[in-house]
């Protein structure tokens, strides 16, 4: 392409520092360095995370940065070394690393990445190094992505190369909170055919996670969540249970464990909330019951009664549902392409890179980075 090896001028949504609006700019983009690819974006999902760096985490040292972890694109150009993509190749930004050389890498029990930003920067959730300017100060890529820019440069071992056919405005959820979900339930859980779930938390990590429930073979689905109006949405994906913990006099784990004789076989905290966490795993039955912390936080402990996990029941954490990043998500995406997954209903608006302040605190958003799209506000807080 005509570009490459070129600075690129493009707009990007700047987070130029804690709780502030984003801000549209034009940034320079350098070209990609040994082992990167350059990608132009073309569709990005708003995950809560995002909103969780900006509102919640609120560490300067992570600002100024370009948020947006659930991208997908096209190679524009790749840098020296870099030879399993080509210019034109379809690709989504992993937040996740996979080099295949680190002692978690060639581990069939973790997915972790010893090269991931994270090993060393999980506080201020980016890399130092960066590739885009603007106004003559580095501007972060956050969680190694940046994907509410039109162009970013990330390393080959961030990168998974997709199916020619692919809809990148559908499959740009896989990125992080589709597979999170979905994964946390099928991989991390293990849930097993018959057995008896409750998903806390219904925005798209939540509802992908009962859509792994039910695809596992789950006989029963509770979804719980203090918004009703998710409740319809749930049902689509798989659910088959609704509470709301508001509605009730005493705590929503007493409820579930009256329902089911004792609790449920397994459970998953989707929120971030680390009371809820605490509630979930009280949810489950004793003996065997296993509860995962899904929900992305690092600002507050959690605690629980030890007698919670003495009495059998066990207390996992789930990362990207535990795929690993470069093997996993290609076959994700064909699931989608064969029927095996949904993606379409998570969606339930797109919208312009320039409309990005406008998302409320909900992942089940596309933004497209290639023209206007019409926008139909719908308050999902």
């Amino acid at each position: 392409m005509a570009t490459a090896g070129k600075v690129i001028k493009c707009r990007a949504a700047v987070a130029w520092e804690p709780t502030a609006p984003l801000m549209m700019e034009e940034i320079e983009v350098a070209p990609p360095q040994e082992g990167e690819i350059r990608i132009k974006v073309v569709a990005t999902g708003v995950c809560h995370t995002d909103l969780y760096h900006l509102f919640e985490g609120k560490d300067k040292r992570g600002f100024p940065t370009v948020l947006g972890h659930e991208g997908a694109g096209v190679v524009e150009s790749v840098g020296p070394g870099v030879t399993d993509f080509k210019p034109g190749d379809k690709v989504i930004p992993l937040f996740l690393s996979q080099c295949g050389e680190c002692k978690f890498c060639k581990c069939p029990k973790t997915n972790l990445c010893d090269r991931n930003w994270s090993s060393k920067y999980h506080d201020i959730m980016s890399d130092p190094t960066t590739r885009f300017t603007c106004r003559d100060r580095p501007i972060l890529q956050f969680m190694g992505t940046s994907t509410f820019s039109e162009y970013t440069v990330i390393n080959q071992i961030a990168v998974a190369k997709i199916d020619d056919d692919a809809p990148l405005e559908r499959v740009c959820l896989l990125g992080c909170g589709i597979s999170t979900g979905y994964g946390a339930a099928v991989n991390t859980a293990g849930v097993t055919p018959g057995s008896v779930c409750a998903v806390f938390g219904l925005g798209a990590v939540g509802l992908a996670a009962v859509m792994g429930c039910k695809n596992a073979g789950a006989s029963r689905i509770f979804a719980v969540d203090i918004n009703e109006q998710k409740f319809e949405k749930a049902k689509v994906f798989g659910a088959t249970d609704f509470l709301n913990p508001k509605a009730y006099n005493k705590p929503i784990s007493e409820v579930l464990a009256e329902m089911t004789n004792g609790g449920v076989d397994f459970s998953l905290e989707c929120v971030g909330n680390t009371e809820v966490m605490r509630t979930a795993l009280e949810s489950c039955v004793k003996g065997w019951g296993v509860s995962v912390l899904v929900g992305w936080t690092d600002v507050k402990d959690f605690s629980a009664r030890p007698i919670q996990l003495i009495s059998g029941k066990t207390w996992k954490g789930s990362l990207f549902g535990g795929f690993k990043s470069k093997d996993s998500v290609p076959n994700l995406v064909c699931d989608y392409m064969t029927g095996k997954i949904k993606l379409d209903e998570f969606i339930t608006h797109k919208m312009s890179l320039e409309q990005v302040n406008d998302c409320p605190s909900c992942i089940l958003y596309t933004i497209t980075l290639e023209g206007k799209v019409p926008h139909s506000p719908l308050n999902m807080s």
